[in-house]
């Protein structure tokens, strides 16, 4: 009997605990947004160069430097630093001794190209012999203010989520409390570049590469959209 009492004793205290420790504040729930959109302003280029041979013969061979000249030229005429270019593969030049046991051997060279007007990256490939050029894609891009950019948005938010739990609350006599809680969502888009005339493609054995314009590329804008959750107190 006695061990019973103490049981009943202790599971009240632990009733009374809880009771004290529930949250009965009036809350409401609401969801403010902000998006924009943002053309990107700064874009990444892969270049692959590769030595190629003069009408199929192996002693007139144009050398990889010469093909890498010609792109350094084009990079200073376009007003663009040399720190903006960078190479990001090698292939062929593992040793001397590689080259001179086929000397048909043509060496290729991978590079990556910061610039932030596509108009210079046009001017820049058509200075490059176009035999030489293995291909060229844009590896990615982005916005220079983008973190920026995403504090204001979701600053917007909440601000947003605040104008409406506001007169909600209102609009039933009451007024809004403080903050409680704030969960962020966020759906950043990145979209592909789309290619309005071909793909930024170019193949050094292809015979029409030579005459072929340089390609107009359409960047579709990056979005950017936060959601804010929230919940307030009603007073």
């Amino acid at each position: 009997m006695k061990h019973l009492f103490t049981f009943a004793l202790v599971a009240l205290f632990s009733v009374s605990a809880m009771a004290q420790q529930a949250d009965l504040r009036k809350k409401i729930n609401v969801s403010g947004t902000a998006e924009t959109e943002v053309t990107p302003d700064i874009i990444y280029i892969s270049i692959s160069l590769k030595e190629y041979l003069k009408d199929g013969n192996s002693k007139k061979k144009v050398e990889i430097n010469e093909l890498e000249t010609q792109l350094y030229n084009a990079i200073q005429a376009a007003g663009i630093s040399k720190e903006n270019l960078m190479i990001s593969n090698l292939s062929g030049y593992n040793t001397a001794a590689q080259k001179k046991k086929n000397p048909d051997f043509l060496v290729s060279k991978q590079y990556r190209l910061k610039v932030t007007d596509l108009n210079k990256w046009n001017a820049i490939i058509g200075d490059v012999d176009a035999k030489g050029v293995a291909y060229t894609n844009v590896d990615s891009y982005e916005y220079s203010k983008i973190e920026a950019l995403k504090k204001e948005l979701k600053i917007k938010a909440l601000q947003s989520a605040k104008a409406k739990a506001t007169y909600l609350v209102e609009a039933l006599g009451n007024q809004l409390g403080s903050v409680l809680d704030i969960q962020e969502i966020n759906n950043e888009t990145y979209p592909q570049p789309m290619y309005a005339a071909s793909r930024i493609m170019l193949r050094g054995n292809n015979a029409l590469a030579e005459d072929a314009p340089a390609p107009e590329i359409d960047f579709k804008k990056i979005k950017l959209s936060y959601v804010m959750n929230t919940v307030f107190e009603i007073k």
